[in-house]
């Protein structure tokens, strides 16, 4: 398991509904996420919650942009 699956797995084994959106740049210019738990059976909550956000953060950031820069500066 990797380190960062102990943010994830806990909300997975409760059954409880989760989305992730972005939500801009670190120091380093790599991307950010936002991750929504919601109650149980209440994913329709969650996605508009995620959808207003998303309208709201305006981050338009292709992945390429970032993933290319990544392998440049680790290769």
């Amino acid at each position: 398991m990797y380190l960062n699956d102990i943010f994830t797995v806990p909300v997975n084994l409760a059954g409880l509904p989760g989305i992730s959106i972005p939500a801009g740049l670190d120091k380093n210019n790599y991307p950010l996420g936002l991750q929504i738990i919601g109650r149980p059976f209440d994913e329709q909550g969650i996605l508009d919650i995620a959808y207003s956000m998303e309208e709201k953060i305006n981050f338009k950031l292709k992945t390429n942009d970032w993933w290319i820069k990544w392998v440049k500066i680790n290769t």
